[in-house]
């Protein structure tokens, strides 16, 4: 039996949540599990919670308001360096849109969301997926070339149409944590055509909620890449083992 000194160190996640409540919440019970799966006995990880106000990131995210979105986030990161946090999650795919210039101007590392994501799909031999996410994150480059130049993966995405229809069950739906079998539907029918039509061999969840409605077995012929979970037990490795 390992005998552990206490207390056990680790390293204080940083949790820009809020973005969405429903996000955060999956964020806290991955992160716990992953610790605990890792040391065992009543051990969780050490986290510090930011929870921004979902109405002012709806708010700015519609109006493409990304200056009025970084001064709100850089507030909200420099409570959290001030809190002692020693790395930095965001809960969200959209709003590492603005994260990096954001973080430049603190001490503190920023695990990228993409990043273990891009790494698992290098890993598992694949070379073109699809991306769900809120339309930013379809629409605008910084995601997809994140995936490009570091990870050599080619992003195929939706549709201008299938894109609002992605981003309105996102919306209106997913971030309350309303879940509906016509949504699934929905997504399914646009990831069957992905792959069908354009080639993709996987799926990227790039939003963190959509592993709530799109689950592997939904779709067994084409992998699912939940950023959500990925991004944690990242985190948890950087936490742990440094």
């Amino acid at each position: 039996m390992t005998v552990l000194h206490r207390p056990l160190r680790q390293k204080t996640i940083g949790i820009l949540g809020g973005s969405s409540n429903v996000a955060t919440g999956e964020y806290y019970k991955f992160l716990n599990q992953a610790v605990n799966r890792r040391v065992g006995g009543w051990d969780i990880a050490e986290t510090l919670i930011s929870g921004m106000n979902f109405g002012n990131i709806e708010s700015f995210v519609r109006a493409g308001d990304w200056d009025a979105l970084a001064a709100y986030m850089d507030g909200k990161v420099a409570g959290l360096v001030a809190g002692g946090a020693d790395v930095l999650l965001c809960v969200s795919n959209t709003l590492h849109a603005p994260l990096e210039a954001i973080v430049a101007n603190h001490d503190i590392p920023l695990i990228h969301i993409a990043d273990p994501t891009g790494v698992t799909i290098r890993d598992a031999g694949l070379s073109r997926v699809a991306l769900f996410g809120t339309r930013p994150v379809m629409e605008m480059d910084y995601i997809r070339d994140r995936y490009r130049d570091k990870f050599g993966l080619e992003i195929v995405v939706p549709t201008l149409d299938e894109m609002a229809d992605i981003d309105r069950i996102i919306f209106d739906e997913l971030v309350r944590g309303d879940i509906r079998d016509a949504s699934r539907q929905t997504y399914l029918e646009i990831a069957r055509r992905l792959a069908r039509d354009e080639g993709a061999q996987g799926l990227i969840l790039g939003c963190t909620e959509i592993f709530l409605l799109l689950r592997p077995d939904d779709a067994p012929d084409l992998p699912m890449f939940n950023t959500t979970e990925l991004h944690c037990e990242a985190a948890v490795r950087v936490a742990l083992d440094g």
